[in-house]
C-alpha cells in the first residue's frame, strides 16, 4: 500500500476561493440572520474549510434597516462598551444603533448594530478582526460592489 497517496490538503490563503454574496435582511430576525452569516464568513459551508485560515466569502448585506428584533428587545437590550478612560463605560440600544447607522460620519459599509453582533460570534483574535472587514451592511437596497458581480443567496436555505 502506497501511503504517499493519502496526502492531507490543508488550504492557504492562496489557495483558498472567495466569492461575494449578497444577502436581503428583509423582515429577517437579526441574530438568526448574523448567525449564518458568521458561517459564511468563516466559510464553514465549504468542504475547504480550515479553523485557521480566512476561507470565507465576503457577504453584502442590503436592506439592513428592515431586520427585526423579537420581544421588547429594540429598546431593552443593551450593548456596553468601555473607552479606556475611567468612568468610560457606555451603554447603547439596538435603537440607537440603528439610528447611528444613518449618520453621515459613518463610513459606507459599517452599521454599528450588524458589526457589533457580528464581532460576538466571530473568533476573538486576529483572524476575528480579519473576518469582520469582509462584511459590509447597508441599510437600502443598492451596493456599490456590483463590479465584484456578487451572487444573491436566500439566507433561509443555509443550515
Amino acid at each position: 500500500m502506497d501511503t504517499l497517496s493519502y496526502k492531507t490538503i490543508s488550504p492557504n490563503a492562496e489557495s483558498v476561493e472567495k466569492e461575494w454574496v449578497v444577502i436581503d435582511a428583509t423582515d429577517e430576525i437579526l441574530g438568526r440572520l448574523c448567525s449564518k452569516v458568521a458561517l459564511i464568513l468563516r466559510g464553514k459551508h465549504k468542504p475547504s474549510y480550515s479553523p485557521h485560515v480566512e476561507c470565507g466569502d465576503n457577504v453584502i448585506i442590503i436592506n439592513a434597516e428592515k431586520v427585526r428584533l423579537t420581544g421588547n428587545k429594540m429598546t431593552d437590550r443593551i450593548y456596553l462598551r468601555y473607552t479606556g478612560y475611567p468612568g468610560g463605560q457606555r451603554q447603547a440600544t439596538p435603537e440607537t444603533l440603528m439610528k447611528k447607522s444613518y449618520n453621515k460620519h459613518i463610513k459606507p459599509g459599517i452599521h454599528p448594530l450588524f458589526m457589533q453582533v457580528m464581532k460576538g460570534m466571530l473568533p476573538k483574535n486576529r483572524l476575528g478582526r480579519k473576518l469582520i472587514t469582509n462584511l459590509y451592511v447597508y441599510n437600502g437596497p443598492e451596493h456599490p460592489h456590483a463590479a465584484q458581480n456578487p451572487k444573491e443567496i436566500d439566507i433561509n436555505k443555509i443550515k
